[in-house]
């Protein structure tokens, strides 16, 4: 086979019409995933609701399309061994219809003869006529052995536990070491495995009903979430049905998110009159709930992003207020010159590598790099020093990331302090602790002032929280 070049991405675009529709729907996501950088998230409902699936068929295509993301790394290391040669030496559109194939032949209740026919008629759409020969033969050749068999072949390969558990749960080596890191600092290492087992699990979809807007008895096909007072988790369904989801009073919301917001806006009495900013608000969703909060104790939002395409998406999700907070579109590293001390309140959800989302998001582990770390660190740090300048005098901001990475969180934060005077940390966890419904079990460097929390531990996104308070 050829270099891994892709390609075929204009012919691998058109519609592929001999499959069954949700098999065509899934490789498509995964094809526009690897080629543009797609968002499986994001690309897979529209697909489904233009192919106007069956609640059948499109549950299919969405297990086919998060499962092959999620177990790639895996099924990759089956492909070699069934193939005979290294997947750097398969086309790219041919190894995406293996790993398709070989997710329904070692993880689902997939008839092999449909698994092993339709990869084949998917490979002649996608690549060459000695392609659909090389398809048959791998995907024939994985059926031969039980999946136990595949597990314990491909364990037989890692030196090291951490390339075992890489390998056998399907997550880049470097992101296992940095999840060690991470839980070691809590003095919990001997939970990884459990967080890897977690982030392969898709999650409940977890909603907010906006304060003052909507209500948890009024979203439907639901129940109350464990530690936001606002959350529910949905019994299934599809929530932009639901009235208050359509008119977007209650909106999807992991409960970590949620928390986020609600640590600085209960971080102490709101006094009527006090200015809050989302520094990088984007796409919009803490914003809503921050600005709800905002709306009942009198505080008045102000909203900020980067880029005018993502400034106009916090605009879309704040719509819903009769009178909508600001959106301000500037540099967020620039906001402490222009507007010094202006701000009682501020949350910076910081960018990150968004790590602690892999649950929703699995094609982010293959898409990240080690070196993404050090480039996002400058700017996390610039932009917290920019948001603690905009910060009055005895105000508090907030620091967020959707990543439990050290580099991300803990030396952030503690560099920032060691540069700037005048700053200290809040008890995260008391505050949350008089914000969540019950308990947080948190690990032993809780003590440093922040929160983090797990997937495993919590049913969250691995969020981390940390209070930070600048002296009158």
């Amino acid at each position: 086979m050829s270099d891994r070049r892709p390609t075929r991405g204009p012919r691998a675009a058109a519609p592929i019409s001999r499959v069954q529709p949700a098999r065509r729907i899934a490789l498509e996501v995964i094809m526009a995933v690897r080629e543009t950088d797609a968002y499986a998230n994001l690309l897979l409902p529209v697909k489904l609701e233009r192919a106007r699936l069956n609640p059948q068929d499109a549950a299919l295509a969405t297990e086919l399309t998060y499962g092959t993301l999620r177990q790639q790394g895996y099924y990759d290391a089956v492909i070699e061994l069934a193939a005979g040669r290294s997947t750097d030496e398969i086309d790219s559109p041919i190894l995406d219809v293996l790993r398709l194939g070989t997710h329904q032949l070692l993880s689902m209740r997939v008839a092999q003869h449909a698994a092993v026919d339709e990869a084949v008629s998917l490979a002649k759409e996608v690549g060459s006529r000695s392609a659909t020969g090389f398809v048959n033969g791998v995907l024939r050749t994985i059926t031969r052995s039980e999946p136990s068999a595949w597990h314990d072949r491909v364990m037989a390969k890692p030196r090291s536990d951490d390339e075992r558990l890489s390998l056998e749960h399907s997550h880049p080596l470097w992101i296992v070491r940095a999840f060690r890191q991470a839980l070691a600092a809590e003095g919990r290492e001997e939970e990884l495995e459990d967080l890897l087992i977690a982030d392969n699990f898709a999650p409940r979809v977890s909603l907010v009903a906006l304060p003052g807007l909507a209500t948890i008895s009024e979203i439907r096909g639901t129940q109350k979430a464990k530690y936001s007072p606002y959350a529910a988790l949905s019994d299934g369904g599809d929530p932009a049905l639901w009235p208050a989801v359509h008119e977007g009073r209650a909106r999807v919301q992991d409960e970590g998110s949620q928390l986020a917001a609600l640590a600085l806006s209960r971080a102490r009495p709101v006094v009527a009159g006090e200015r809050w900013l989302d520094l990088c608000a984007g796409p919009g969703g803490k914003a809503a709930l921050l600005a709800a909060e905002a709306r009942e104790s009198g505080a008045i939002l102000v909203a900020n992003e980067i880029t005018p395409a993502r400034a106009e998406l916090v605009r879309r999700a704040l719509a819903v207020f009769p009178d909508p907070p600001q959106v301000l579109v500037q540099d967020g590293t620039l906001f402490g010159e222009r507007m010094p001390q202006q701000f009682d309140r501020i949350l910076l959800d910081a960018p990150c590598t968004g790590l602690g989302a892999l649950r929703r998001r699995p094609e982010a582990r293959w898409r990240k790099q080690p070196s993404d770390v050090a480039e996002l660190s400058g700017l996390q740090i610039a932009l917290l020093e920019s948001g603690l300048a905009a910060l009055k005098p005895g105000g508090v901001l907030a620091y967020v990331t959707c990543s439990p990475h050290l580099a991300e969180t803990k030396v952030i934060v503690e560099t920032v302090l060691r540069r700037t005077e005048g700053v200290s940390r809040v008890d995260t966890a008391a505050v949350l602790a008089g914000v969540t419904k019950r308990e947080l079990e948190l690990g032993e460097s809780s003590g440093d002032g922040h929160v983090q929390l797990w997937p495993h531990r919590h049913g969250t996104d691995a969020m981390f929280i940390c209070l930070l308070e600048k002296s009158l």
